[in-house]
């Protein structure tokens, strides 16, 4: 069976890259894109699955010019939103034109996988409390890159910021460790008050066990289960950092969404309505 998507769905996390003679990219580590991934090969994408609209995670290793998602979102604004690399040194005037062409938020790397960084490039927490205030004049929110035991640990600083939060990746917790872990079940229960959303994304980066990611199925289940108004889905296209044995497939991470989501009603709260609300589309 090929899933397709309704109208009006919402792909809240995906990157693009290049062209690379007008936006050329840096070194990312593993996740540097082997070759470009334009907006038009996003949406090619979205036409076969039934995607609308999406939210470009600008890539760190795209410069924090935000060149390319700056352009993309010029020339496509009602279907595009993005989530932009900023520096602490960026001006107002900046800030306004990024905020104008439809940039809702800062994407803050604070990420840890087995107690080991896995990126330390990008805007950093240190970085996001001096943005904060001038962030929060603009209506952005922070998108956090964070595992929950660190969410656990930093909760009580960042909830001092004038800002919400929404975690990536169902807060990126490997999932040997297990759904009724207290920091993932406290994950859950920041879900619950309003101030904090999640993706239900990433399953092939938090699997241990490989496709069909059926060990990341309880994760979303509890998320679902414990806030579905918090709650938008993101395919993490193109997977860069995948090798070609490991590479998801679109529909595998469709299935487990509508396994995962049985409800049709919940089903499309979380890929229309919800998107809808916290990027204005």
């Amino acid at each position: 069976m090929d899933y397709r998507l309704p109208e009006g769905s919402c792909d809240c996390h995906f990157h693009i890259y290049g062209p690379f003679d007008r936006f050329p990219q840096s070194d990312e580590g593993r996740f540097t894109a082997a070759r470009p991934f334009t907006i038009e090969d996003a949406f090619a994408i979205w036409d076969k699955l039934g995607i609308t609209r999406g939210v470009i995670v600008h890539a760190v290793g795209s410069g924090d010019d935000n060149a390319v998602t700056y352009d993309a979102l010029r020339r496509y604004p009602d279907r595009l939103r993005a989530v932009a690399i900023l520096r602490p040194d960026v001006s107002d005037r900046r800030l306004d034109e990024l905020t104008d062409a439809g940039f809702k938020a800062v994407r803050v790397t604070m990420i840890r996988q087995d107690g080991k960084p896995v990126s330390t490039l990008g805007t950093s927490y240190d970085d996001l409390v001096r943005l904060a205030p001038r962030i929060a004049e603009r209506s952005w929110h922070a998108q956090l890159w964070i595992e929950s035991s660190d969410l656990a640990a930093a909760a009580a600083e960042l909830e001092k910021l004038p800002l919400n939060y929404v975690i990536d990746h169902m807060s990126r917790t490997m999932a040997d460790k297990g759904h009724e872990h207290p920091d993932f079940r406290a994950f859950t229960d920041r879900l619950k008050t309003g101030r904090y959303w999640t993706k239900i994304s990433g399953a092939d980066r938090n699997t241990r066990v490989g496709r069909p990611y059926a060990d990341t199925a309880p994760f979303m289940r509890a998320i679902v289960q414990a806030a579905p108004d918090q709650v938008v889905w993101g395919s993490d296209w193109p997977h860069v950092g995948h090798s070609a044995e490991t590479m998801p497939d679109l529909q595998d991470l469709l299935r487990l969404l509508h396994e995962c989501v049985p409800d049709e009603a919940i089903r499309r709260k979380i890929l229309i309505a919800n998107p809808a609300r916290l990027y204005n589309f």
